[in-house]
């Protein structure tokens, strides 16, 4: 048994997510063993620093260098405290970091990626680029100040052979939660909502696996919230709020014609696309309407739910017959019975029922990949990201 310690901060800025999981096997004999999990939050400067750069927000070069030293403090404390109590210590780490800045991958020439805005005016850039994905929190850092082996910056590598750099929990979820005989969807509500499809794992079934980001999880409702109480909230405790309004269905029509939810996988999106401005021209869009703060979280809501419904039912091979939510989202207990209603036939549960932690799922998912990458296995599936091939993820930094 390996352990290892798990941590990332997805992209709702909520705080660092850490778990720290005894590790065996390599792939179809994964084991995984949660031995604790906790959320260390941000101090509020350091969360407002970040989020002002996830909206866009422009820093000096120097200033930037300071948050990323900061953020690699902070998930080496959370790195120290999560083992304290737990001996013996972690022999390796594997950090997402946190993301400020994503962008997909751009198709073609004259055909770019949802949301996307074109940069012909960079000499040697065109829309045949490369994606690009930062994450702050350098592993050396929490290396050095940990005195434990650290792996991080794992998306640049899918991204370098083509990918999106995400999703890369997908094949850590086929290993941990496939079944013999039930098609299975896990679905992550987070900031941005992503699933892996699992068929029935019997024979080449890895191949089959898919997955994709299906849109906005909690950013817009988070924002939403923040925006109606003047910061005082952070969050829709259960719904509650955005289940006393009623859904806008003309609103949400129009939403649901974005392009990113016309577009077929692989695909990967972030707060860049439906984050604070994308919330501004939904606010505006909303005046014709006259809806009171209730009745737009519930579109919001309904945004989320409803993207998820139509992507399962325009790109899966074939509609799941278990549902496993994770993440902040599948605390929302309007939010989820919402995904119940739209689909009935659908037996919706959370990923502790099968035996993986809903809330630390996300941070079990890094601590998998760097072992995998300690032992020179790959981390992606090339038919979720979209890369060429399978690559070892992450940039190890020895104690």
């Amino acid at each position: 048994m390996t352990r290892v310690i798990g941590l990332i901060s997805g992209t709702s800025v909520d705080g660092i997510d850490a778990a720290f999981v005894e590790i065996a096997g390599s792939e179809s004999d994964l084991t995984v063993k949660l031995l604790a999990g906790a959320t260390y939050p941000y101090p509020e400067q350091l969360r407002s620093q970040i989020l002002n750069l996830c909206a866009g927000g422009s820093i000096p070069m120097a200033e930037l260098a300071v948050l990323d030293d900061a953020i690699a403090q902070q998930f080496a404390q959370a790195a120290q405290a999560i083992q304290k109590h737990h001996p013996p210590a972690a022999t390796l780490i594997g950090s997402h970091g946190q993301t400020v800045y994503h962008r997909p991958p751009r198709k073609m020439q004259g055909s770019r990626g949802a949301g996307e805005q074109g940069r012909d005016d960079v000499p040697g850039f065109s829309d045949s680029s490369l994606g690009y994905s930062l994450q702050l929190g350098r592993g050396e850092v929490i290396a050095d100040a940990t005195g434990i082996k650290t792996i991080s910056n794992f998306r640049v590598a899918d991204i370098a052979v083509g990918g999106q750099g995400a999703p890369l929990v997908s094949k850590i979820d086929a290993c941990l939660l496939c079944y013999p005989t039930q098609h299975r969807c896990i679905q992550n509500i987070g900031g941005i909502g992503n699933v892996t499809y699992l068929p029935p794992c019997q024979g080449n079934w890895l191949d089959a696996v898919c997955g994709w980001d299906t849109g906005p999880g909690n950013s817009l409702l988070d924002l939403a919230v923040q925006h109606f109480t003047q910061g005082s909230k952070t969050y829709d405790q259960d719904g509650n709020w955005a289940r006393q309004g009623t859904v806008c269905q003309a609103l949400l029509n129009q939403w649901l014609t974005h392009d990113f939810f016309q577009q077929a996988p692989p695909k990967s999106t972030g707060r860049e696309l439906f984050g604070w401005d994308y919330l501004q021209q939904c606010i505006a869009q909303s005046q014709p309407y006259s809806l009171s703060p209730a009745d737009l979280l519930a579109t919001l809501t309904e945004l989320t739910v409803a993207s998820i419904e139509e992507s399962y039912r325009r790109f899966l091979p074939q509609m799941p017959d278990q549902i496993f939510l994770c993440g902040g989202g599948s605390r929302n207990l309007y939010l989820k019975q919402r995904l119940q209603t739209r689909l009935q036939s659908v037996d919706i549960q959370t990923t502790d029922e099968a035996g993986v932690s809903g809330d630390f799922k996300e941070a079990i998912a890094f601590a998998v990949l760097a072992y995998w990458r300690d032992l020179g296995i790959c981390g992606n599936l090339p038919q979720v990201t979209g890369a060429k091939q399978g690559v070892l993820l992450g940039n190890i930094a020895p104690s």
